[in-house]
């Protein structure tokens, strides 16, 4: 089971309190979490990933085991400790400006 945080106005979207638990098919990695988050909450299609091409959307950023995994290729595996449920994996809303 992968524990996933969401920020704010995507829980608010998907109407989730608190955090997401999700039974990923095979490996963990950006890509199952993503496909078993979008599978049970089809309006979160689109939001964290672009529909055409995948890629994560440019203000999305996901940390686990205190790291930015944000940049690393969506069928990586993630970090056993994610997979086994024993840490978040946390999809963040990036703020930028000036």
């Amino acid at each position: 089971m992968i524990r996933v945080i969401l920020p704010p106005h995507l829980r608010t979207l998907a109407n989730i309190e608190g955090e997401v638990a999700l039974q990923v098919e095979g490996p963990a990695t950006q890509r199952s979490v993503l496909d078993a988050l979008e599978a049970r909450y089809p309006m979160l299609c689109g939001t964290i990933r672009d529909h055409v091409t995948q890629q994560r959307r440019p203000f999305v950023r996901f940390f686990a085991c205190e790291e930015d995994l944000s940049h690393e290729p969506p069928d990586a595996p993630l970090p056993d400790a994610v997979a086994s449920g024993a840490e978040l994996f946390f999809i963040v809303g990036a703020i930028a400006g000036g």
